[in-house]
């Protein structure tokens, strides 16, 4: 990073600082614990992951409606393009829109098990929130509950929340503005049952072992858990060894910078 953009990154976290010096304060520990948090090594990543999912969703496999996820990711960067935002890693400050693995796990989970409630933690552009609501209106059923808290430290970011979700989609969508830990518990409580969970906010162990024993109060059998990022921590290897009764993959993210987390219950 050169001088001039050192200048700008600090001139946006200072304005950021002024305007909530108490939200900047309380993510900082999380995220440097988020940013240094290293990289474990996953013994069991499976290469055919997808064929997994389907078999626990006991879904077809290959799956029929499964090409219709590329048409989808093409009319989501352009809708992103057409307001000059980016699409991919990196292009929500220095977090990243959903993994192309990650969403195409969404999509096919959505689709199979027809969930009434879904909720998802962390939204950045709204990538994974769009592909999950556009699954609901194709079984024209269920409900999205997206937990977010904007980029703690630019807050110019803050109008690109969710973009990606247009208006057509809304219907089916609540967006809840605040951290997971404040949020999360009251959102589980208000709904019957939790068949999809999608974990995309904090990515440290105590917030993801967190969220997902959350998830588990309102789960039903044949629920599922989407879980990114698990390659920096062990909060995800931890629940499932607190719960046997959750199937577990452990999958390659598209661009094999990372992994991410399958659990089914059984």
């Amino acid at each position: 990073m050169n001088k001039q953009s050192s200048r700008r990154r600090f001139a946006r976290i200072f304005r950021t600082f002024a305007a909530d010096p108490t939200g900047v304060i309380r993510a900082l520990p999380g995220e440097i614990k988020q940013r240094h948090g290293g990289h474990l090594r996953q013994d069991s990543v499976e290469e055919a992951w997808n064929q997994q999912l389907h078999g626990l969703l006991r879904a077809d496999w290959p799956c029929d409606e499964g090409h219709l996820l590329d048409d989808l990711l093409t009319e989501v960067g352009a809708t992103l393009a057409a307001r000059g935002i980016g699409f991919g890693r990196s292009t929500y400050g220095y977090y990243s829109d959903g993994d192309g693995s990650l969403c195409r796990a969404a999509w096919c989970a959505a689709l199979h098990t027809k969930p009434e409630v879904v909720i998802e933690t962390g939204v950045a552009h709204g990538v994974t929130s769009r592909i999950v609501i556009e699954a609901l209106n194709l079984s024209d059923r269920g409900h999205l509950w997206s937990i977010d808290l904007p980029h703690p430290f630019n807050r110019e970011l803050h109008t690109q929340t969710g973009a990606a979700v247009i208006d057509a989609c809304r219907p089916r969508w609540s967006y809840i503005e605040g951290s997971s830990r404040r949020r999360l518990p009251s959102v589980i409580d208000k709904v019957s049952t939790v068949q999809l969970f999608i974990h995309d906010s904090l990515h440290t162990a105590r917030n993801t072992l967190f969220e997902m024993e959350q998830a588990a109060r309102k789960m039903p059998s044949g629920g599922v858990m989407l879980v990114d990022d698990i390659s920096t921590h062990t909060g995800f290897l931890t629940f499932a060894r607190r719960h046997p009764e959750y199937r577990t993959i452990i999958c390659p993210s598209a661009d094999r910078a990372g992994e991410f987390g399958i659990a089914v219950k059984a």
